[in-house]
């Protein structure tokens, strides 16, 4: 037996209102696991991003490898995350260390526009390396879609990349 995941999401905000509130009441996590490099060494952002989880779901800032760690240490099993990741290639690194996504997808909520990103819905703005990364989970069988909230409809990320040039 392994965790039961609930949503692994790519949200570059993270932890924020909409998450905590519309999402945690529809998947109904028991732990929010935030997965980040960056941020599980940066103290501020760690205890606002800490301070934001809803009361009834505790939430963790953790490094890529400690997620690893624990989705294969037996007594994490009863755990029921929402995995969120800033990154497409923070969550295509987890699928390669042998998370299985596969039951769940990726949800791309957010994706803020920079410099060399193509907007393909108003909250998601991709690169090459987004679509590298989506490449990889669909390759690993893990759809990869873009949604803001549970009431939107999903659509295919690879379909818009590719709509709007991205994909060869």
């Amino acid at each position: 037996m392994t965790m039961a995941i609930q949503l692994a999401r790519v949200d570059n905000r993270l932890l924020h209102g909409q998450v905590a509130t519309v999402w945690t009441k529809t998947v109904r996590p028991n732990r929010i696991l935030v997965v980040s490099d960056k941020v599980a060494h940066d103290k501020l952002r760690k205890m606002l991003i800490m301070q934001a989880a809803p009361p009834e779901v505790k939430a963790n800032v953790i490094t890529v490898a400690k997620m690893i760690q624990i989705y294969r240490d037996a007594r994490f099993d009863g755990f029921r995350p929402l995995i969120l990741t800033e990154t497409l290639p923070e969550m295509a690194e987890l699928v390669a260390q042998g998370i299985d996504l596969k039951p769940t997808g990726v949800n791309v909520g957010n994706l803020a526009y920079t410099v060399h990103k193509t907007m393909l819905t108003p909250s998601v703005a991709a690169d090459d390396a987004d679509v590298q990364a989506a490449v990889a989970l669909q390759a690993a069988g893990v759809a990869v879609s873009t949604q803001t909230v549970p009431g939107d409809r999903q659509q295919d990320f690879l379909a818009l990349a590719q709509k709007k040039g991205l994909t060869q």
